[in-house]
């Protein structure tokens, strides 16, 4: 563990609304950063894991939200937690390097030997303390945390090759057309202050070249490469491809679950996965019930305190039930999240699926999918206040906010 005099901050990018349009119809309603997984907002999980960092002083959020989005949220956490939580709104993209550059000033205030630095998109066990232990014995100025893949699914990530005895980051390259590793970038870093020079040599390089194609047409005339501004710099291409090789970079590898939370779907399966983790880290949130005096509970199950769930009905595995939700007698749960202030009637059953805030489910109805994460239509997602009526399926299927079901849908989506 650190001395008492170090001091470590962390810094999670949130990004913004001119991004995440594939989490749509969900982010219509609520930033994506703030979407619940089993019953917490999905920034909410990073957050909780870098409580558990030795001596943090300080949590960033870092994104393009207006400020008064997050500004309940950033004082609850605060509270909750007893760490100062501040979000910082970019005033145009920097990149994923810039965009820490860009508040650089803000990050450094406490003087911190180590800076964390985390995509909120990501769903991991976050093994952020073991990783800081690690960076210490390796000595360079980042530590990334990795996963192994199925080959198949590798060219969708940074693939890396490292040093199998030190660890040492030797090639990384953003999404390849060819395979190169089956190891990946999990989106978690760590870094020293260094990675600020790292991050101004890039900008100058590229302000030195941008005045060179200036007074040479010849050049000007060559370059057919894309350019970008001078602060605008990514992390993985323009710092950790140039620097691995060069005993700068280390890797740590997590052998727990890893996933990118791209899409609905992704949500589901991560919701699922936090679930299970409470029962090591919170069993407190974990809903319990025999169908006596309350519901039938199998499985992963949480339940809003402010729910109410009929003794009758039947929840689990992996259900998640928000705030002033209304389920009724006989209702099934399977593998679902169920949003704020949704009702749900008599014998309605929903599995592999997300019913959005202040919908209604009618009685004997049924809505259902097949559970494929990837899928387009793999699960079926009610916008807010879809009202679904009595004895209506609706299957694999995706419907828009404010509408009303009167007749039964098989894969559609429902403008």
């Amino acid at each position: 563990m650190g001395s008492s005099d170090e001091k470590v901050v962390a810094v999670i990018m949130v990004g913004g609304p001119t991004k995440g349009t594939r989490f749509r119809p969900l982010s219509l309603n609520v930033p994506k950063p703030l979407f619940p997984l089993a019953g917490q907002p999905m920034v909410h999980h990073p957050i909780s894991a870098c409580k558990r960092i030795p001596n943090l002083v300080q949590i960033y959020l870092i994104g393009f939200y207006e400020e008064r989005e997050f500004t309940l949220y950033v004082s609850s956490i605060s509270n909750e937690l007893k760490i100062p939580v501040r979000y910082l709104r970019e005033d145009k993209p920097h990149g994923s390097a810039g965009g820490i550059y860009n508040f650089r000033d803000q990050i450094m205030d406490e003087s911190p030997s180590h800076i964390f630095l985390l995509n909120c998109d990501v769903c991991s066990s976050f093994p952020l303390p073991e990783m800081l232990d690690a960076h210490k014995s390796y000595g360079g100025i980042g530590t990334i945390l990795v996963s192994k893949v199925s080959a198949e699914s590798a060219s969708e990530f940074g693939e890396l090759v490292a040093d199998p005895t030190t660890n040492e980051l030797l090639h990384y390259t953003e999404k390849p057309e060819t395979f190169v590793s089956d190891r990946i970038n999990c989106g978690v870093y760590i870094f020293t202050p260094d990675i600020f020079k790292a991050i101004q040599d890039v900008s100058s390089n590229r302000r030195d070249r941008a005045n060179l194609r200036r007074v040479s047409s010849f050049e000007a005339l060559q370059s057919a490469t894309k350019s970008f501004p001078t602060d605008f710099v990514r992390l993985d291409q323009d710092i950790l491809s140039p620097l691995a090789g060069k005993k700068q970079l280390y890797t740590y590898e997590t052998l727990d679950f890893w996933e990118q939370i791209k899409t609905p779907g992704m949500s589901l399966k991560c919701s699922a996965l936090y679930l299970a983790q409470f029962r090591h880290t919170s069993p407190h949130l974990l809903a319990t019930g025999d169908g006596t005096k309350s519901a039938t509970i199998s499985g992963d199950v949480y339940i809003h305190p402010s729910a109410k769930v009929h003794p009758t009905a039947k929840i689990g595995p992996n259900a998640s039930i928000s705030a002033n939700a209304r389920i009724g007698p006989g209702v099934r749960l399977i593998n679902c999240i169920i949003l704020d202030d949704v009702e749900i009637k008599e014998n309605a059953i929903v599995i592999n699926s997300i019913v959005g805030w202040k919908s209604s489910i009618g009685r004997w109805s049924r809505v259902q999918s097949v559970g494929d994460y990837n899928a387009k239509l793999g699960i079926t997602i009610l916008g807010e206040a879809v009202n679904v009526e009595d004895e209506v399926v609706v299957i694999n299927s995706i419907i828009l906010p404010n509408k009303t079901l009167n007749v039964s849908v098989q894969e559609e989506i429902i403008l």
